[in-house]
């Protein structure tokens, strides 16, 4: 029960901001976000020994985010920017730490993190927010089928090795629901995409966001924890909610912006 209340809550605040606000509020939201899943991830690099300094590299997240959503031809320049930073703190840091791996840690969650939290607001920022909520009420739909599809009828181990409790089941459930969705909801907000293109991309967005989900296991499960944080009840933290959008939502982004 206490998942269920706290996912229609997170749901309402979520729609209420895209819906009912204006853009640059959606992207305050997602910074916010933004910040808390990097501190998770910041946390499960120290477990892991990778101390990157939390500061300057908090900075290019969030930056990186920013420019993306507000100019995203600026994209590669922030990059390239953030690159510098980030060595530039580490040779300054220099003999007292290595560097390779801190750098590496730093530069990282720029790509994993900023990347498409920033694709989520230059999606309400150029394409609207019905293309934005599409995309999240897709794979919230697919995240649900498969865990109460998995509950219901998993049997076979979907990834036993990275997530004990994902099923073969359950993924076919979240898999189908997104091609539900993305056709029927679709059909209002992707109107120019035929009803198979439609199927087909929900589909894709579903197993990008199990690649994802999977993915987001490994790091936890490197280190010996089973959830990111405590701070959504019943979910553990915002990487654990978002972990699927962060491989789907960049696909979703250049599907619109360069594809249809």
């Amino acid at each position: 029960m206490l998942r269920i209340l706290s996912a229609a809550a997170l749901l309402l605040v979520v729609v209420g901001v895209i819906w009912l606000l204006p853009p640059l509020a959606t992207l305050v939201f997602v910074e916010a976000a933004l910040l808390v899943a990097f501190l998770e991830y910041a946390a499960i690099a120290a477990r892991a020994g990778i101390r990157m300094p939390r500061t300057p590299t908090a900075v290019a997240v969030l930056g990186t985010a920013a420019v993306f959503s507000l100019a995203p031809a600026m994209l590669p320049a922030v990059l390239m920017a953030a690159a510098i930073g980030v060595a530039a703190v580490q040779l300054a840091r220099w003999p007292r730490e290595q560097t390779l791996a801190p750098a590496g840690g730093a530069a990282f969650a720029v790509l994993y993190l900023a990347i498409p939290f920033g694709a989520l607001a230059v999606l309400r920022m150029t394409h609207g927010r019905e293309a934005l909520l599409l995309l999240l009420v897709t794979l919230a739909a697919s995240d649900t089928a498969q865990y109460y599809g998995g509950r219901w009828l998993g049997r076979r181990a979907l990834a036993p090795a990275v997530s004990p409790g994902k099923t073969v089941e359950g993924a076919l459930f979240g898999v189908a629901a997104a091609a539900l969705v993305m056709w029927g909801a679709g059909a209002w907000w992707l109107a120019d995409l035929p009803a198979a293109g439609r199927v087909l991309f929900g589909v894709l967005l579903a197993m990008f966001g199990i690649a994802g989900d999977l993915f987001e296991s490994t790091l936890k499960r490197a280190v010996g924890i089973k959830d990111a944080s405590q701070i959504i009840p019943g979910h553990g933290g915002v990487l654990d909610r978002i972990d699927g959008w962060l491989f789907a939502a960049p696909v979703y982004y250049i599907a619109l912006e360069f594809l249809l």
